[in-house]
């Protein structure tokens, strides 16, 4: 396994360097937790997909009566199903055949860094920058979310439905925030100009805000249901379990917590990999339901390997994240609502704020009773709660602001890099 080079640094951490009793336990944890692997991270992520979704079922045939294989409801299918055009990438065949200019749909995971003359004098004297990271965010997004199952239809002027998953064309120029925020429309956090594709999930929280929605058009499916909900238990339970072997339990305080996270990697090495690879199964099955054409003798057009299977799913990837960035962005305007604080910057699942001390426990909001508030961040073990990412100098963070760079990149320290599920 190791000669084959198929334990691959970023997915497996310090694996290859274990003593084989070791990567006999990651890669045996591995496989009872999540799935035995084959091939990468990201390839077992899909693969688990598919096993706990079969495309088909025994059914028994009403004339011979013998069992054959009929359509698994809630699966895939087994025959791949085109995207609209807004869901595909400028590169599919759906586009480049039909002469598509109508805009893509743009829901990927935030990028956006507060101007630096939005800061105000009380925000740049506070001490600290600290960074929160969200658990396994895709993952948590992926809970109870429903996706479309079948093909796309097209409709003209729809009456927008949050119930329906699809794409919608819509225009939410019109909504302000607080330019302290990010827009929870766009990735890079800035303001929509005009009309553009959005995932259902973005276009209900714009509904949720209390602004009117008039889609111009839609891609819709009529055959819908919870895909993902079996991969999510699972790898919920793999993550939870697998902290748990780390010393990271869901009985612990919030002060607990933070110790025990700052020391739950030297605790065991190789339970650590196997958390690592967790991770890495999550963002990298993601990113697998719109893997792009690979290789120099590709042609715009030309159909690729990838497309070729059932899980090649743009529309169901894009649910996932616009979920996702629309669960931060409702922490991040609660968290305004609940404590007055602004963020400084966010990427992906980390947001960084300005603070008094170098412990979230200063400025996240409990209650008189000690208790987490509801709405805003929160600490602890499961997908979906914060974790801290890094602390570093207020003066560290408003410099890399003005130099144009993220300091929810850096704040780590060392150079934490942005996956963004592809």
């Amino acid at each position: 396994i190791l000669s084959w080079d198929a334990l691959d640094e970023r997915s497996w951490p310090g694996v290859c360097e274990m003593e084989p009793a070791d990567i006999a336990r990651v890669l045996g944890t591995y496989a009872t937790r999540v799935i035995t692997p084959r091939g990468s991270t990201a390839v077992s992520g899909l693969e688990l997909m598919t096993a706990l979704r079969p495309p088909t079922k025994a059914v028994q045939d009403a004339e011979s009566g013998n069992w054959i294989p009929g359509h698994n409801a809630g699966s895939l299918g087994t025959e791949p199903v085109d995207p609209a055009p807004p869901e595909a990438t400028a590169e599919h065949p759906v586009v480049v055949n039909s002469g598509w200019t109508g805009g893509f749909l743009d829901e990927e995971a935030y990028q956006w860094v507060r101007p630096v003359d939005l800061l105000s004098d009380e925000e740049c004297l506070l001490p600290f920058a600290v960074g929160l990271d969200l658990n396994t965010a895709f993952l948590a997004a992926a809970a109870r979310l429903t996706v479309g199952l079948s093909a796309p239809d097209h409709f003209h002027a729809p009456q927008f439905n949050p119930k329906i998953p699809g794409s919608w064309l819509v225009d939410l120029s019109h909504i302000e925030v607080d330019p302290r925020l990010p827009s929870p429309f766009t990735p890079d956090g800035t303001r929509p100009t005009g009309p553009a594709w959005y995932q259902t999930r973005t276009v209900a929280y714009a509904q949720e805000l209390g602004f009117s929605v008039q889609p111009l058009e839609a891609y819709l499916r009529r055959e819908t249901g919870a895909y993902l909900d079996p991969w999510h238990d699972r790898l919920k339970t793999a993550y939870v379990d697998t902290l748990a072997d780390l010393g990271v339990t869901k009985d612990l305080t919030d002060e607990q917590f933070l110790a025990a996270m700052e020391q739950h990697r030297q605790t065991d090495p190789a339970m650590a990999a196997v958390l690592a690879a967790i991770k890495a199964t999550v963002k990298g099955g993601v990113g697998k339901l719109r893997e792009r054409p690979q290789g120099k003798s590709y042609k715009q057009g030309d159909p690729w390997p990838a497309m070729q299977r059932p899980t090649w799913r743009p529309d169901i990837r894009a649910a996932v994240i616009s979920k996702a960035r629309v669960n931060m962005h409702r922490k991040l305007n609660n968290m305004a609502k609940m404590t007055g604080l602004f963020p400084l910057a966010v990427l992906s699942d980390c947001v960084v704020y300005p603070s008094p001390g170098e412990s979230p426990l200063v400025f996240l909001p409990y209650d008189a009773s000690g208790k987490p508030q509801p709405g805003g961040f929160r600490l602890g073990p499961t997908p979906g709660l914060a974790k801290l990412e890094g602390v570093q100098s207020m003066l560290w963070a408003v410099d890399l602001m003005e130099q144009g760079f993220n300091p929810a990149r850096h704040i780590k320290g060392g150079d934490a890099v942005l996956d963004e599920g592809e």
